[in-house]
């Protein structure tokens, strides 16, 4: 899944940026509001992780124009700041959940994948497709073993669990697994189709291809 991370800390944001590409996510980061503001404007993000203290413009004041123009991505406010005032005050703008510093990366990753559950509509159980199970965690596992996957292969069969029979565009699962730092083309989603398929093969799970309108993951009743 594809992330904003918002932070001006550099040595903190190369710290999550890798931290959070290698549990599987897809992060771009920028590190001021108001290069946080353009981006969104012209991309779509499963989540923004937003500091509240930034340069030029703030987080609480960009997480305000989100809303303002009807976005309803799921924003995590990262701060410095424990008062129970400023957590109110940053949950009433529209922030989804709220994070203090220093915080475990254990604990951020957990939120995360909370918060993505909960903007899909799913719950915190396991979702299961099949022989095919995604854990809460983050993990899949194929008829009872665990199924070896690259963080990359892990966003594409993630974005498709999500969407179980129903068709995925490839340019959204490119927008779900490349960030705008990554020279992939449109076409390297091919690549992790077929590896996946290589991977789900012998198995009750499928990735079809409907021509015209992108992949679909079925498994037959």
């Amino acid at each position: 899944m594809r992330l904003l991370l918002v932070e001006d800390t550099v040595e903190l944001a190369n710290w999550l940026q890798k931290a959070l590409s290698q549990a599987g996510f897809a992060v771009d980061w920028v590190a001021d509001g108001v290069a946080a503001d353009h981006v969104l404007l012209s991309e779509r993000y499963a989540l923004v992780v937003l500091d509240v203290s930034l340069p030029r413009l703030n987080g609480l004041d960009l997480l305000a124009r989100m809303r303002k123009r009807g976005q309803s991505t799921p924003v995590l406010l990262l701060t410095a700041r424990a008062d129970v005032a400023d957590r109110v005050k940053g949950l009433n703008q529209g922030a989804d959940d709220y994070l203090t510093k220093p915080f475990e990366l254990e604990e951020l990753e957990a939120r995360i994948r909370a918060l993505l559950r909960r903007s899909q509509g799913l719950g915190q159980e396991a979702q299961h497709f099949g022989e095919l199970v995604l854990h809460e965690e983050g993990y899949f596992v194929l008829a009872d073993r665990s199924l070896s996957l690259t963080p990359r292969e892990t966003s594409v069969l993630t974005t498709l669990m999500q969407r179980p029979g129903k068709p995925v565009s490839r340019q959204y699962l490119y927008e779900q697994t490349f960030t705008l730092d990554d020279e992939a083309s449109l076409e390297s989603i091919e690549l992790y189709i077929h590896r996946l398929r290589k991977k789900l093969a012998g198995s009750n799970v499928s990735i079809v291809t409907l021509r015209g309108l992108g992949y679909t993951l079925e498994c037959p009743q």
